[in-house]
């Protein structure tokens, strides 16, 4: 017999889930980056332009599709395209979705997987003793520990057991329960960062450099780099945001969930980044790699603090938690599929899908022992392409998330007739008097948008 299908609670779970997804790495750890990259507040200003104008139309078209299929993207394309024009061939979307939530979880767990070994160095105080000189944190974290093949797969594995495990008891019990107990720590514990980076010496440079735009810095490549995270921070393009919104209900508003999914992502990238800023500028700290921020220059400077074991373990738990909910979007997707078209159970789709997934993961992890230098340690969507590892990361940013969410907003913006998406627009939120300006957004602004970004790929100028 076939297994119900799995439903949130309600509203709240929902959100929280969703929002989970879309804040990790990207937030954390990426944004900060690249925002220092591109010269800070007019980036952040047309990064916020990107996720309103192009995020949130492609995320509310994900969920839209998502709730009117109650199928994972395979089966919510076949079943929306098969009397469209093009028919079979949409249901290729779906695929690709599968594929880059397949490909990005298995190079992402091994990154969220030091954050379990940084959780580790904290409370035994190792990292205490190694953050006290930058250098030799620096040292050790890449020419030490990325350089050890063992280590780096003993973490990714860990790390893929604790999301098949939270994803083998399903959307309630498993997904949102996780959701409701990782979100609002991790969003207190960063307001509890937030109000100390108040009393340093640098807060005050941070806020003018994320909020004081100079729209003489931008560049071409600083504009497709905002689009291209808008992406990744979203969980777009990967079929993430269509399977959670195949378990909502009729009374959801969806546009509601996406502006909240989306307002919430942001102001947590802006929160990490006024944290960021404000220990760098307040320890004089040159930022050279993006890794740099995350595993040897907050370590560094959390360390001088009363207590600063325990706020290093602390940190890293949480930006674990953070990539968390993140991998477990991703494995959902993937296990989704097993579910709705091989009919399998959860627990065995789970259970596969997550191991199989953890196999190819290795060749991530053994990528990165074997080159044990910060070069091949990507994720910003750039030209690297060094190893394994790089590769995936390569063609999960620069190709699968940017052709999916192309896909999905010719899909919906021409593909399906307006009386079907407003109405499922309207069900659960009534009459939806910004339609119009939706459909305008996902029929020509998103797919002009992503179809730069793909260009610029195509040219080979990504990111640049």
């Amino acid at each position: 017999m076939t297994e119900p299908r799995g439903q949130w609670s309600g509203r709240l779970g929902f959100i929280l889930a969703a929002t989970g997804s879309a804040i990790g790495l990207g937030n954390l750890w990426k944004f900060p980056y690249i925002t220092l990259e591109n010269n800070g507040g007019a980036f952040v200003l047309v990064y916020i332009g990107a996720v309103a104008l192009v995020g949130v139309p492609i995320m509310i078209a994900e969920i839209l599709m998502g709730r009117r299929t109650q199928m994972s993207p395979v089966g919510a394309f076949k079943a929306m395209a098969a009397d469209r024009p093009g028919g079979a061939a949409w249901q290729g979307v779906g695929w690709l979705g599968v594929l880059a939530g397949f490909t990005i979880l298995s190079y992402y767990s091994v990154v969220a997987g030091w954050t379990i070994h940084y959780t580790w160095l904290a409370l035994n105080g190792h990292l205490s003793e190694l953050a006290s000189d930058p250098a030799v944190l620096g040292n050790y974290f890449g020419n030490e520990f990325l350089a050890s093949g063992p280590q780096q797969v003993l973490y990714h594995v860990l790390f893929m057991g604790l999301t098949t495990g939270a994803v083998f008891f399903g959307v309630k019990g498993g997904i949102e329960r996780v959701a409701k107990i990782l979100m609002p720590l991790l969003f207190f514990i960063l307001v509890i960062l937030v109000i100390y980076s108040t009393t340093t010496s640098g807060f005050g440079e941070a806020i003018r450099f994320l909020f004081h735009p100079d729209f003489s810095t931008l560049t071409t490549g600083s504009v497709l780099e905002a689009l291209g995270h808008a992406f990744f921070t979203l969980s777009l393009g990967m079929g993430a945001m269509l399977t959670y919104g195949s378990y909502i209900g009729r009374d959801f508003s969806i546009p509601k969930a996406a502006l909240q999914i989306s307002f919430l992502d942001t102001l947590i990238a802006l929160m990490a980044c006024i944290i960021m800023f404000s220990i760098i500028n307040t320890s004089n700290i040159e930022v050279n790699k993006s890794a740099t921020i995350l595993f040897t220059t907050i370590p560094t400077v959390l360390v001088k603090l009363p207590g600063g074991g325990l706020l290093n373990a602390l940190f890293y738990l949480l930006i674990g938690f953070a990539a968390l909910t993140s991998t477990i979007s991703l494995l959902e997707v993937v296990s989704s599929f097993a579910i709705d078209e091989l009919g399998w159970t959860r627990h065995r789709a789970t259970l596969t899908m997550g191991s199989v997934i953890t196999v190819f993961g290795v060749l991530n992890a053994l990528s990165l022992g074997g080159h044990g230098a910060l070069s091949s340690i990507n994720l910003i969507g750039r030209e690297s392409t060094q190893g394994v590892f790089g590769t995936m990361d390569y063609l999960a940013s620069n190709w699968f998330l940017p052709v999916g969410g192309f896909l999905i907003a010719l899909f919906c913006g021409w593909v399906l007739s307006k009386a079907t998406t407003r109405q499922e627009l309207e069900e659960g939120h009534g009459t939806m008097a910004g339609y119009g300006i939706w459909s305008f957004l996902i029929r020509f602004v998103s797919p002009l948008a992503v179809g730069a970004i793909i260009v610029s790929v195509i040219l080979g100028k990504e990111y640049q």
